[in-house]
């Protein structure tokens, strides 16, 4: 888990994907790929030259923030880049990436003692939030290299837990899932199909380089690979969203429907290779895949999720097993796809 656990440590919000870009396109340097890229900064890596075209999609971003003002006392305001909760924000350290290095800061909160009780249990506004670098006043930030348009990320490490399948760090929306189309890539051997291994920017805030790659690509086929919600804890409703049952392979979520036939075969290669996999759904949400399907004339097109714990956090833990087993599948399906796996998709 080398990579991945360098993938998750890089910092990239979107807009600013460049050193996670930087990183991957070097790993597909080494496997001598064909490389394409859109103007937003995705990356494509093709393989095989004939069949149907495959496009597998993970994206590079992570949720974080961006400086949006600095207040006289040295405070500095931000906007959130991506789907954040104050309350996990709260007492958190940050990275902010100026061009004179890294300042880390704190979230900014009142101790309880100054809270009324009557208040306590109430959510913390988004605005009233501010980080926290230690300097008495706007000029000293300013010194320190603290500019406005700058990316703030979470700062924190990486750490296998007590059972060291559980893994716990920042970014794993989605460093896991551009891991597991980076090593689907290396691994598959496609014989009567294209393999478009997709790399995208942006997805936090639109999936808009799912868009613009998927009108390169023309895939007819597609298949999103992102984190899922893992729900097995204390009063969570773990059906089909815990750790360590295998991918999940979604019926639908508010992007996209999963295709019933390329579920179904999907479905079936797993029972074939005894790879375990799970069959959630949720209401809010979506992946790539919602706008994959629906470039020119369309493709089948499903999600599969990596289920992941405390999502939209400083951190989030996922199982190894299931990432291996994401791999497994989708180069299982690689493989065997050709001209005939298509027709049988979509007639």
């Amino acid at each position: 888990m080398t990579i991945l656990k360098t993938l998750t440590q890089l910092p990239g919000i979107p807009g600013h994907e460049s050193k996670v870009k930087a990183f991957i396109k070097e790993e597909l340097i080494k496997e001598n790929a064909e490389i394409l890229e859109d103007n937003l900064g995705s990356l494509i890596a093709k393989k095989g030259t004939q069949g149907p075209k495959i496009m597998l999609a993970g994206h590079m971003d992570e949720i974080g923030l961006i400086i949006s003002s600095i207040t006289n006392e040295g405070f500095i305001k931000f906007q959130t880049v991506g789907g954040w909760f104050s309350q996990v924000m709260l007492a958190q350290l940050w990275d902010i990436h100026t061009d004179k290095g890294i300042i880390i800061g704190v979230t900014g909160i009142k101790p309880p003692h100054l809270i009324p009780l009557d208040q306590r249990s109430k959510a913390i506004p988004m605005d009233d939030l501010f980080i926290d670098i230690g300097v008495a006043s706007k000029e000293e930030a300013l010194e320190k290299g603290i500019q406005i348009g700058q990316m703030i990320t979470p700062h924190n490490d990486y750490y296998e837990l007590a059972n060291t399948n559980y893994h716990l760090a920042k970014a794993f929306d989605n460093r896991v899932g551009s891991y597991v189309v980076l090593e689907a890539f290396k691994r598959a051997e496609p014989k009567q199909a294209q393999l478009y291994a997709t790399f995208t920017v942006q997805e936090e805030v639109g999936l808009r380089g799912a868009k613009t790659t998927s009108y390169i690509v023309e895939p007819d086929l597609a298949i999103s690979v992102d984190t899922g919600v893992g729900n097995d804890v204390p009063k969570g409703d773990k059906n089909e969203q815990s750790l360590g049952k295998g991918p999940q392979i979604y019926l639908f979520d508010r992007t996209t429907i999963g295709h019933p036939k390329l579920r179904r075969h999907l479905l079936n290669l797993a029972n074939t290779h005894d790879i375990p996999t799970q069959q959630p759904f949720i209401k809010q949400g979506g992946t790539d895949a919602g706008n994959m399907h629906l470039a020119h004339r369309g493709a089948p097109a499903v999600s599969l999720g990596i289920p992941t714990r405390y999502m939209h956090s400083h951190y989030s833990m996922i199982h190894t097993e299931d990432v291996e087993n994401a791999i497994k599948l989708l180069v299982a399906f690689i493989n065997t796809c050709d001209q005939n796996t298509l027709i049988n998709i979509k007639k």
